[in-house]
């Protein structure tokens, strides 16, 4: 894969991933849906969002030049549930994404092999970034799933929906193994 289109990908991913937040919050009517925690040891979405905050502050503020660690950060604290409104844990969301994206806007491919450090680690910038797609999608997986079991059968999916696929891949000009004209071609 060239460098440029790395990078173009690994934009358009954590766009993706911030939109699917974005649309879970969207579909919570409650905002204590916002705090509620499932059972014992989890975590609600705010702590959450507290978190992938702290973290991207962290990780994506003076991205070239200073450890991914920051003496600031205070990691255990991103796990105290102590917001208090809906608006603040979207305050908190907005201004991770934008320290992440806007870390990420600048570079180009000469920066893909630069050195970073996370936690004194030396890593790639192509290798900081993939970290950061696997840690992000994770919990945004974990807001999805919370806003899904909130909003029960009134959530929208956010994906193809269920018994949707066969109708979704014919949008996209694919046949499918079970349509008629596929099923003539099978065996």
């Amino acid at each position: 894969m060239p460098v440029q289109d790395y990078l173009d990908s690994a934009r358009r991913e954590f766009a993706y991933y911030r939109g699917l937040g974005e649309k879970t919050f969207a579909q919570l009517t409650d905002d204590a849906d916002f705090f509620r925690v499932p059972a014992p040891g989890s975590n609600s979405i705010a702590v959450i969002v507290k978190h992938l905050h702290g973290n991207m502050l962290s990780r994506w503020t003076d991205f070239l030049t200073t450890d991914g660690e920051k003496p600031w950060r205070q990691r255990d604290r991103e796990f105290e549930d102590d917001l208090t409104s809906r608006a603040e844990v979207e305050r908190l969301w907005r201004e991770g994404w934008e320290c992440l994206l806007g870390a990420l806007a600048p570079l180009g491919p000469a920066d893909l092999d630069r050195i970073v450090t996370i936690r004194t680690e030396p890593h790639s910038v192509a290798q900081a970034i993939a970290r950061q797609l696997a840690h992000v999608p994770y919990h945004v997986g974990q807001i999805v799933l919370l806003g899904k079991m909130f909003r029960g059968e009134q959530f929208q999916s956010l994906s193809i929906p269920r018994g949707g696929s066969d109708a979704f891949n014919r949008g996209k000009g694919v046949s499918s193994p079970h349509s008629p004209s596929a099923a003539g071609r099978a065996g």
